[in-house]
């Protein structure tokens, strides 16, 4: 029989429990965080799931609303991984939960097209809120970390420590969809962590590869015989419109058509 969770709210408990578990981390958020939490979600089990990421990842009013409008609840732990075939089950799903898929870097202002360095450079300028948006536990490493390996250059884009997991994570950024031959680069780059960085008490380190889109039938079988932990994920630099708003508004040829007929009634008038 399954363990049963008595913290999942959308686990059978006991009412009396229940209530008293949700009023255990209701108290323990401000005044301001519950009207947000009331007022922008309906559902319990998905407020519940947010009112304890406030507490555990300090989330203050304003990121609380952001992560609400950019739906993290749908987007945490939905990485592609390799981790079920590598890890305990406990552990992969701790692990699994450290990742989202995709990842919203709307904070950034990049022309298209952009090159890899530029996402790069740009996402560490903005370090805050890419911690902020890669979730609590993260800590920031180095950017073009070297690698001098048989007296050739490497370099990993950007390198992190998880301090929960004890895990080293190197993430490799690309534009584009993804490739099979990034997962063999970045199994490379792990090993390489996990031999010269990585403690003995440090758990194996985390490849995450992000990508423009990673074609998941694709990505399945590039990580199938992977030995090390990688994940792949999407990343969006600003969310698509919903249809449903692309439906009323305006395309530019209509902006333009209006446009015209005012200033013909203008100088007709």
């Amino acid at each position: 029989m399954a363990k049963i969770d008595s913290t999942d709210p959308a686990q059978p408990t006991q009412g009396s429990e229940k209530i008293q578990i949700v009023q255990r981390v209701v108290a323990q958020l401000s005044w301001a965080h519950n009207v947000i939490l009331i007022q922008k979600l309906k559902d319990m089990p998905t407020r519940f799931w947010y009112a304890r990421q406030v507490i555990s990842q300090g989330w203050s009013r304003d990121t609380l609303s952001l992560m609400i409008k950019s739906h993290a609840h749908k987007r945490q732990g939905a990485a592609l991984t390799n981790f079920d075939m590598q890890l305990p089950e406990a552990h992969a799903q701790l692990a699994r939960d450290t990742l989202k898929d995709p990842y919203i870097f709307d904070f950034l202002t990049l022309d298209k097209p952009f090159r890899e360095r530029e996402l790069e450079a740009s996402l560490v300028e903005h370090l805050e809120q890419f911690l902020l948006e890669l979730g609590a536990g993260f800590a920031f490493v180095g950017r073009q970390v070297h690698l001098d390996i048989a007296e050739e250059d490497f370099y990993i884009d950007l390198l992190f420590y998880h301090l929960q997991l004890r895990s080293f994570v190197v993430v490799d950024l690309k534009i584009g969809p993804f490739k099979p031959e990034y997962a063999g680069k970045i199994n490379f780059y792990c090993n390489v962590v996990d031999d010269r960085l990585k403690h003995d008490t440090d758990h194996p380190t985390i490849g995450l590869i992000l990508c423009q889109d990673k074609n998941k039938v694709v990505a399945e079988y590039a990580l199938r015989g992977m030995s090390k932990l990688i994940g792949v994920s999407e990343y969006e630099l600003t969310r698509a419109l919903p249809e449903s708003l692309k439906s009323v508004l305006p395309t530019i040829e209509e902006i333009e058509a209006e446009l015209g007929t005012d200033i013909e009634k203008m100088f007709d008038d």
